[in-house]
Formats: structure tokens, C-alpha cells, sequence
């Protein structure tokens, strides 16, 4: 079975809804898959912690031209429907390989045979385990857009006889459209805000124009208005779950129960402080991400405050940009999305 974990508006907890649907099936005796085919910016792993054992390129055709044997004629541009190849003057011709879609047309119309496929990088696949979960993700290299075409070689590695959670790309775009094409059932998650409703109503519209069975989910829940519920009931759409924040996904950052003292509470941070400081993590670049949240949970825990230390972290560092606040396909609003989701 195939089950698509998707959300339109970014920063909704897509990711921790699929990581902790694989986490729970795994712990039921499911035989579990996580695919995270959010390849632009993958971060599955920062929960579920995968041993990654194998890495592979990927790499689609592109066409060259070998300007000795063309003839002028045309016949590769007119076939074209992306402008990825161009005839100019003079038996000149100009390749664009980011808008190529590697369907082999200008190969075969060519007369002389001067156009040959050459291979393109435009990403990894990283796959391993995390404990039983199989976990595969891909990276798209920096600089390509065949997003899609990645999205296809993680799919490929679903099996039958498993449960695959299928972590989608936000939006509704083709990289949406590819990754949830096939699925046996789409989750859609949403939050209670005026955002998070007009993306839902997006997503809704893509995957019933796809003929997908989907139930949605409210993350976030009671942050905001019941707006999104009124929308699920007018169009009768089922709403699976509704999650409220809840403090204790701090507790849980530092292993510490509730109503736990401050002493406690202090030697709990002092922990989870030194076994995640970026010092001691060297080959770990999720060290500073889990180390701010450790912060986060203190403060939230401790002194009963939003995260201003993560904002005052995060600003000190360079090329701090100004309005990502929602957006995620960045380092930077990536750490404001957590401090929202979890501390605020």
C-alpha cells in the first residue's frame, strides 16, 4: 500500500505526520518504507535518523551536438516543446540542458545522426535504515530543476509487499503531481490558518482531479479559526485527525516527565545540551538544528517564553534574509517553522 503524505502550504508538520505514520506502523510489525521525495530540501532524516548505506547518482540524457555533421535543417528545434534545443545561422546550434525532459525526439529526427545523448547529474539517491524502517530520500543537485524526474527514481525503489509513506514536496505543482500519481490513499495536511485553508483548497482540488481517495488532517490545531473544518464539512471531506500543540513534545526533546522540577529540568538540558552541541557532533549536520531546539525546549519548559533565542541564534549568522517566515526551502525558515510548530 501506498500512502502519500502531502500539505500544499509549506511548514504545516507534512514531515512529522509521515515520519511518525512510518514510526508507528514499523512498531505495529508493519513492513515499513519512508521515501521523502521532497528533494529540494529532504529532511526526513533529521526524525527518523536513517544509517544511509548506499548513495547513487542520477543522471537523465541531454542532447550534444556535434556541429561537424549537422546540416542545418531544423528538425531538432521544431520537435522540441521546451526550447531545450535551438537552430540558429550558420549550422549553429545552442543546447539548453535544464529544459531538456530527456524524451529523445531530437535524436531520432536528426537526418545526419550529429545529435548524441550525454548524461546530466542532477542529484542522489541516499538509502538505508532507520532501525526497521527502509528509508530513501533524494537530493536534488544544487542548481538543477528535473525535480520530477528525481521524484521518479525514489519511486522506483517502492515494493510491493510494504507499506510506503511517501513524504510529497509542497505545492501543487508537477513535483506534487508526480509524487502522489499512484498512491493508494493521500493525507492532507493542513493548520487553522488563513494560509494553510487556501492551500488546502488547492491540494483538495489536485488530487480529486487526480481521482485520489484523501482524508485531511489539522495540524496545529486550535491556533487558529475552524475555518478549515467548516471548509472540510461543506465539501465533505474527511478530517482524520486534529493535532494541538502540545508541551510535551518539549519534554520529549529533553527526556524529562511532567512536573518535573526546575533542578531536574536543568540537569536535563545540561544532557541533551552536551550530547547534541555541534562540537561534539562533527560529522552530523542536523548537530546545530537539534541543538537550538534543545534551547528552545528549555526555555519554553523552564522560564515559560517563546524561543527569542532561536530568532537571536538564527539573526546572528550571515546572509540572514528578512521574509522567509514561511518559507522552507531555506536553512533559515526552516528554524523559524520549528520555533513556531513546537515553542511559540
Amino acid at each position: 500500500m501506498k500512502i502519500a503524505i502531502a500539505s500544499g502550504k509549506g511548514g504545516t508538520g507534512k514531515t512529522t505526520i509521515a515520519t511518525n505514520l512510518a514510526y508507528i506502523a514499523d512498531g505495529s510489525g508493519r513492513k515499513v518504507q519512508y521515501l521523502d521525495c521532497d528533494v529540494e530540501e529532504p529532511n526526513g532524516h533529521i526524525f527518523l535518523k536513517p544509517k544511509i548505506k548506499k548513495t547513487r547518482a542520477v543522471t537523465v540524457d541531454a542532447p550534444e551536438v556535434d556541429l561537424k555533421k549537422c546540416t542545418g535543417c531544423g528538425k531538432c528545434g521544431e520537435i522540441c516543446q521546451y526550447s531545450a534545443i535551438v537552430h540558429l545561422a550558420d549550422n549553429n546550434v545552442l543546447t539548453f540542458e535544464q529544459l531538456c525532459h530527456s524524451c529523445g525526439g531530437c535524436l531520432r529526427v536528426c537526418p545526419a545522426d550529429a545529435i548524441k545523448p550525454k548524461p546530466l547529474n542532477i542529484g542522489d539517491i541516499e538509502s538505508g535504515t532507520a532501525g526497521d524502517i527502509e528509508f530513501v530520500q533524494g537530493r536534488l543537485r544544487l542548481g538543477s530543476i528535473r525535480t520530477v524526474s528525481l521524484i521518479k527514481e525514489v519511486k522506483k525503489h517502492i515494493k510491493r509487499d510494504s507499506l510506503a509513506i511517501i513524504d510529497v514536496p509542497p505545492g501543487t505543482s508537477c513535483p506534487v503531481v508526480e509524487a502522489v500519481k499512484g498512491a493508494d490513499f493521500v493525507l492532507l495536511v493542513t493548520e487553522p490558518t488563513p494560509f494553510g485553508l487556501n492551500d488546502l483548497k488547492l491540494t483538495v482540488g489536485l488530487v480529486r482531479a487526480l481521482h485520489l481517495p484523501f482524508a485531511v488532517v489539522i495540524n496545529r490545531y486550535g491556533i487558529g479559526n475552524e475555518d478549515a473544518e467548516k471548509y472540510c464539512k461543506a465539501e465533505s471531506v474527511e478530517i482524520a485527525l486534529k493535532l494541538p500543540d502540545d508541551r510535551r513534545i518539549a519534554r520529549k526533546i529533553l527526556s524529562i516527565e511532567e512536573g518535573a522540577s526546575k533542578e531536574a529540568l536543568k540537569k536535563a538540558y545540561r544532557r541533551a545540551a552536551f550530547r547534541y552541541h555541534p562540537d561534539h557532533n562533527p560529522n552530523d549536520s542536523d548537530a546545530d538544528k537539534k541543538f537550538v531546539l534543545v534551547n528552545c525546549a528549555y526555555e519554553l519548559l523552564a522560564e515559560d517564553k517563546p524561543c527569542e533565542k532561536l530568532l537571536e541564534e538564527i539573526k546572528s549568522w550571515p546572509n540572514f534574509p528578512e521574509d522567509d517566515k514561511y518559507k522552507l526551502d531555506n536553512l533559515w525558515g526552516h528554524f523559524l517553522w520549528w520555533r513556531e510548530k513546537f515553542f511559540d
